[in-house]
């Protein structure tokens, strides 16, 4: 989709404008051409190892047919459902319920899901979710979200080094740009910059990815269902990794640094009850209203969860009585 490499070369632009920007302001020219060199190197990883960094940051294991087989399946199922290549399968050992996609194009993909989100859900919900960062894949929304994560992440980084530096007196005068007035510019605006150019690329893309998700699955309750359940614990759990890493926030199902469900231009997500409602009138379209899954809070099917390493979970048993499943 060349529209969709068009607006990552624009966020790239941006991102990095701001990244010089921030040199520029506190090293004067020498600061400029220094956060220039940097900007296209962290361009080129950002374009070519993005999936495997953002992957790295969060330490998501890989799985495969024997270390998590009815994971595994259940997302094959869907990825041929949607049309796409098997990605690779990802589980973080997490608490909270989360998961995001990754990677340059299709063939190159990756699904990343929270042991926390496979103890929450049941297996109809747990299909919606994969089904929603499976239509981020489909829509090559994953390569621009993943330079999002990379560059915005490397201005905070920035923005963090600066904060430190003027508590030790590095931002005076006689720095050659604009000194500490520089300094304070870079520390406070740039930051905002960043994460405004971040929240851009993401509201509509949920709203898309959970329409389609929502006909790859084959019933917009599962993943509505699910929405409910992520966001409610989610409030409750903190995602230390996430809170680290806050420019990589977008990248989630559900916003994994707080719980504000609000639809404000300084949200990386649209507000999870507007995104229900959306989900609920594409069922009504689609003639479905009684096939919500149980709303115990956790699994069903006689999936199981083992302790220990969490490449062993959701290692066995699946139950075929249930209508409407888009796998076998």
């Amino acid at each position: 989709m060349p529209m969709n490499y068009a607006k990552t070369a624009l966020l790239l632009a941006m991102l990095t404008a701001i990244f010089v920007a921030m040199g520029a302001l506190v090293g004067g020219r020498s600061g400029l051409m220094v956060a220039f060199i940097i900007a296209l190197f962290m361009n080129a990883m950002s374009l070519w190892k993005s999936d495997t960094m953002v992957l790295k940051m969060f330490k998501a294991q890989e799985v495969d047919p024997k270390s998590a087989p009815d994971l595994y399946a259940l997302v094959g199922s869907l990825a041929e459902r949607a049309g796409l290549p098997m990605p690779r399968v990802y589980i973080m050992n997490n608490p909270q319920p989360n998961a995001f996609a990754t990677g340059r194009s299709p063939s190159r993909s990756a699904v990343a899901i929270s042991t926390g989100l496979l103890e929450t859900l049941n297996r109809e919900e747990l299909a919606g979710v994969i089904a929603h960062e499976l239509a981020h894949i489909k829509n090559r929304d994953t390569l621009t979200m993943a330079v999002a994560a990379t560059i915005g992440g490397a201005v905070s980084m920035f923005a963090q080094y600066l904060q430190i530096g003027a508590l030790f007196g590095s931002g005076r005068e006689d720095r050659g740009g604009m000194g500490m007035i520089g300094t304070l510019a870079a520390m406070i605006v740039a930051p905002m910059a960043a994460m405004l150019v971040q929240m851009s690329i993401s509201r509509s893309r949920e709203y898309a990815a959970d329409r389609m998700g929502a006909m790859i699955a084959g019933n917009p309750l599962w993943l509505a269902s699910a929405l409910r359940k992520i966001n409610a614990k989610a409030r409750q759990i903190v995602n230390p990794r996430a809170e680290a890493i806050p420019a990589a926030a977008h990248m989630f199902i559900i916003n994994p640094l707080n719980g504000r469900g609000i639809d404000s231009m300084f949200s990386t997500h649209p507000n999870v009850d507007n995104r229900i409602a959306e989900l609920e009138a594409l069922a009504r379209e689609m003639g479905i209203s009684d096939s919500l899954p149980p709303s115990d809070g956790g699994r069903t099917d006689g999936v199981e969860v083992s302790g220990g390493d969490p490449r062993e979970v959701w290692v066995a048993g699946q139950s075929h009585s249930r209508p409407r499943r888009p796998w076998g």
